[in-house]
């Protein structure tokens, strides 16, 4: 009988953004399907989830995938929080896009996350001279060269163990800001594509320690005239994929449009100091949609113009969004 390490991933209680935690457990296998995979407890009380006197939460294994990092049968494990007596816990926010993904499995709905994050080495970004600036932002995205792109060894990694675990990523670039970079999740389910965009940055922050390194996802890293960090999210409906879909996606903008702060709400924590309507973004006070237009809210691309069907393109969300909350806020504004 083999042992395996399953290592069990859940979002903290953490405010305003919440925070990955992780712990191992060791059990016998074989593995055959979610429902081997044992409930377990954790101190809520030191994971801002519960008071001392009464700590106790569950982790409810929800989704699981092969651990590239330790290799062989063992696993990682996405988990959602729950109460002691096994109701929904308040810092459990994928339990909603749950009940949503079911209201709405008529629809059809794809999600494709671009995830920018910034490495950081001490307190500056990862090539950034000690106490300094580096040359002005405009030669480092998507470049070539030990004087333009650093960390590539961290992404090229991040990207196999991604690929090896069997997650949905679609890609890497480097990033506007030297120190930065960018990988894609998807097009996935609106579940799947939050689980594999939170298995993801754990994998993202785990192999960033091997290199004394850490991967930050705070929506304006450096002050001043540099580029901020979003995670700007692709969505469409069977609909909107549809020949005269392009009717369906402007719609669903008008929706947006009524909704813009309690999207900007979920979006993401210190986005306004991202939406400043520079450096390819809109107001955080405004709201716009247009063709091509990096410097809108919700872009509709070039080809989905031209085809008259496809997908949008909200910019609005920060790179430390919780991708749960805004799968279910796209999916309730434009389909409910």
């Amino acid at each position: 009988m083999s042992k395996i390490r399953a290592e069990y991933i859940w979002m903290d209680g953490h405010q305003p953004t919440q925070k990955l935690r992780s712990k191992t457990k060791v059990f016998d296998g074989p593995l055959t399907s979610l429902d081997d995979i044992p409930d377990w407890g954790f101190d809520g009380s030191s994971t801002m989830q519960a008071i001392g006197a009464d700590s106790d939460c569950m982790l409810k294994p929800v989704c699981f995938i092969p651990d590239p990092i330790r290799g062989g049968d063992n696993i990682l494990v996405m988990c959602e929080v729950m109460n002691a007596d096994g109701s929904v816990h308040p810092s459990n926010t994928r339990a909603h896009l749950r009940e949503l993904e079911e209201r709405h499995t008529d629809q059809e709905a794809w999600f494709g996350i671009e995830q920018e994050y910034t490495l950081f080495q001490g307190r500056s970004p990862l090539g950034w001279p000690e106490g300094g600036y580096p040359a002005p932002q405009g030669p480092f995205y998507c470049g070539v060269g030990a004087d333009e792109v650093f960390g590539r060894d961290i992404v090229e990694e991040h990207l196999d163990l991604c690929i090896d675990a069997g997650l949905e990523i679609s890609g890497i670039n480097a990033e506007v800001m030297p120190g930065q970079w960018e990988y894609q999740i998807g097009p996935l389910g609106p579940l799947a594509s939050g689980d594999h965009m939170w298995l993801s940055r754990w994998l993202l922050y785990r192999i960033s320690e091997d290199y004394g390194v850490s991967a930050t996802l705070h929506p304006k890293p450096v002050k001043g005239d540099w580029n901020g960090a979003g995670a700007h999210t692709n969505f469409s409906t069977k609909a909107m994929r549809e020949p005269g879909g392009i009717t369906i996606i402007e719609d669903a903008c008008e929706k947006l449009s009524q909704k813009h702060p309690e999207h900007i709400a979920v979006y993401g924590a210190h986005n306004e100091e991202r939406l400043t309507g520079l450096h390819e973004t809109c107001s955080i006070n405004d709201f716009r949609y247009g063709v091509s237009d990096r410097g809108a809210s919700i872009r509709i691309p070039m080809q989905t113009s031209k085809d008259g069907y496809g997908y949008l393109e909200d910019r609005r969300p920060s790179a430390n969004m919780d991708p749960y909350l805004v799968c279910a806020i796209l999916l309730e504004t434009t389909c409910d």
